[in-house]
């Protein structure tokens, strides 16, 4: 398959396809870029982007994770204090970084919402992006 083939312009030049592609040559897509199986039937993209996503997804939710696991042993901390304003301190400060961590978290969702609405006019653009089948 030739590049005019794939972009459809072999009606554009007076030539026909064969003295183009002496011209020009063959260029083959990368793997996984442009190949058939890279798009789905319903536009969404496959492989790189699919991988690249879930990966983000997986990383949000560990720091979910992690930000109630903080929250639950700051908890801990702050009843096991016992009156120590050391440890009630340190028990705070470890229930602040959690909270500030979450933000960090939901920031980021609702900053790459905001630039999709921006920039594509769909908040889901960024955060889950797909070709238009049209």
């Amino acid at each position: 398959m030739s590049i005019l083939h794939f972009f459809q312009l072999k009606q554009a030049f007076a030539q026909s396809t064969d003295e183009i592609d002496k011209i020009i040559g063959k260029v083959r897509p990368s793997i996984g870029i442009l190949k058939d199986d890279a798009i789905n039937a319903s536009g969404q993209l496959t492989g790189v982007m699919t991988l690249l996503n879930s990966l983000l997804k997986v990383v949000f939710v560990i720091g979910g994770l992690w930000a109630f696991f903080n929250f639950v042993i700051a908890g801990y901390g702050f009843l096991s204090a016992g009156g120590d304003s050391k440890n009630i301190a340190k028990a705070w400060d470890r229930i602040w970084q959690s909270f500030v961590g979450l933000l960090f978290i939901v920031g980021s969702f609702l900053l790459a919402a905001i630039a999709g609405l921006l920039l594509f006019k769909d908040a889901t653009a960024i955060l889950q992006p797909s070709l238009g089948t049209q």
